[in-house]
């Protein structure tokens, strides 16, 4: 047909229609690139930017492409436009074999975690979001021909891919994800793709032989759904916040030991029969040095994150009481109660974030420990002086807040910057970490005590499992440390956290 000879009018809703479903959809698979890229490199600011950026660049890709695609004839343009859903549909669908056979060899083949984190996204999710883009200028131009007005239907068609994006964008983190799950999700907005393309095709008037390549493509689309929907589950429960699985430690099925991994970091590890034995220096730090600061005495705690919930369920062991845990998923809770041998009843439970909770309770704690960091993924809003001193605030005069950080030995730019914080709030800040010369680029584990005064102690012993000795670092060595990287200061406003974390161990 001659791209001069008027074909008859499309109805606008129905363009309108396709535009909002597409974009919808377009979104969802955006928000779900978040939650399935999680278990392999965890969710932090570096995800979300790459992920943005990577969507971003498939829909620019596809935009331009769209646009040289609508200058042919309507017809042309729309059974084009249909092949390019079809793409959608196929490459959505393969998003979930892409992230499992590409996670491991790029994750442990690139050092730098934003550069491995934007490859493993643009693997799985650059040409879905490519593809995706195609139809918008396409459909706009086709409600714009040969119409009176058609400005009018320009507008419409913003609008509704406007109002699409944010259907989209909801229905991703408050229906899809928690009803279906992110793999199921993917193939939800799959077949939606392959209706899409199916109404591409028809109103672009494709004969019945036509048809057949369309649908033999449209059949591969759902035989790599299966497939997808074939793969073993990565995550034992998904919930709203996290991947949650448990994995058996057990050398003998009689001892259980078991450890909770959220997302793609352990968090945690718990034997039943020994609840006082930590596994991790952290939470050995984290349990012992508390303890030590207040020696015989009864204290109360506040916990930030509960994980495996393995600090608290050994000071209850200890007929510790007062012990109250803010922790953000219920499912954290509901796994370390079904699989840690956890007991809610020793304890107050918070399913809120911890600022929060400080935030709207005026109760105050002898200790408060920060259980909420884990390598990069770092909750940052609880690291900035606005939060150490809303801690502060809730502490007793003589309690203590303990909070571990994780940094490379050869920056511990990381570490400066909470310490010269926590120091504008607490007139005494520990760093402790275990006795031994470290590792050159050895990502070292800490635990910060700060509070009013010293500890009467300067090392610690105890099992993790192994009987280990901790010990507070030389104070003159911490002003060292503050005095090199400039006695950054974390706020509200600015607290790159993920930033000291990330590029300074590579480039410090």
């Amino acid at each position: 047909m001659d791209k001069h000879i008027s074909p008859p009018l499309i109805p606008l809703w129905l363009l309108i229609f396709l535009q909002a479903a597409i974009s919808a959809s377009s979104l969802v698979v955006e928000i779900v690139a978040g939650r399935m890229i999680a278990p392999y490199v965890g969710m932090s600011l570096y995800t979300w930017t790459s992920i943005i950026a990577v969507v971003l660049a498939g829909f620019s890709v596809g935009h331009w492409w769209g646009g040289r695609i609508a200058a042919r004839a309507t017809a042309s343009a729309l059974r084009m436009t249909g092949w390019t859903m079809v793409a959608a549909a196929v490459f959505t669908a393969a998003a979930t074999l892409l992230l499992r056979a590409f996670a491991g060899p790029v994750v442990e083949g690139i050092a730098h975690p934003l550069v491995a984190i934007t490859a493993l996204t643009s693997l799985a999710f650059f040409l879905p979001s490519l593809f995706a883009g195609v139809p918008a200028p396409v459909l706009t131009v086709a409600a714009m021909r040969g119409r009176d007005q058609s400005e009018r239907a320009l507008g419409a068609m913003f609008a509704s891919g406007a109002i699409g994006a944010i259907a989209g964008t909801l229905m991703a983190g408050f229906v899809f994800v928690p009803l279906l799950g992110s793999v199921t999700t993917l193939l939800v907005i799959s077949a939606i793709y392959t209706i899409a393309a199916m109404m591409c095709f028809r109103l672009g008037a494709v004969s019945l032989r036509g048809a057949v390549a369309p649908l033999i493509a449209i059949a591969i689309a759902g035989f790599i759904g299966m497939r997808a929907l074939a793969l073993p589950a990565i995550c034992d429960h998904e919930s709203s916040y996290y991947c949650i699985r448990t994995v058996d430690l057990s050398e003998n099925p009689a001892d259980p030991v078991h450890l909770m991994v959220v997302d793609h970091l352990a968090h945690g590890i718990s034997a039943k029969e020994a609840p006082r034995v930590m596994f991790t220096p952290h939470a050995a730090m984290l349990d012992a040095l508390p303890r030590m600061r207040m020696g015989s005495a009864a204290f109360t705690s506040f916990h930030i994150g509960g994980g495996s919930y393995s600090v608290p369920r050994s000071w209850a062991d200890r007929d510790i009481a007062g012990i109250t845990i803010a922790e953000i998923d219920p499912e954290v809770t509901a796994t370390a109660i079904d699989n840690f041998w956890f007991d809610p009843t020793t304890v107050t439970i918070l399913h809120s974030d911890a600022r929060a909770a400080l935030r709207q309770s005026d109760q105050t704690f002898d200790v408060i420990v920060g259980d909420a960091f884990t390598d990069i993924a770092v909750p940052e809003h609880l690291v900035t002086l606005e939060f150490f001193r809303l801690v502060a605030a809730r502490l007793s005069p003589k309690g203590v807040y303990a909070m571990n950080l994780i940094d490379s030995v050869d920056s511990l730019a990381a570490l400066s910057a909470v310490v010269a914080t926590l120091r504008e709030v607490f007139p005494s800040v520990e760093v402790w970490t275990a006795a031994g010369r470290p590792d050159a680029g050895e990502r070292r584990v800490f635990v910060l005590l700060a509070s009013a005064q010293d500890s009467a102690l300067s090392a610690v012993d105890t099992r993790a499992p192994e009987l280990t000795r901790f010990q507070a670092l030389d104070t003159g060595f911490i002003d060292s440390i503050v005095a090199r990287h400039g006695s950054r200061i974390l706020t509200d406003d600015h607290a790159p956290l993920s930033y000291l974390m990330g590029f300074d161990r590579v480039v410090d």
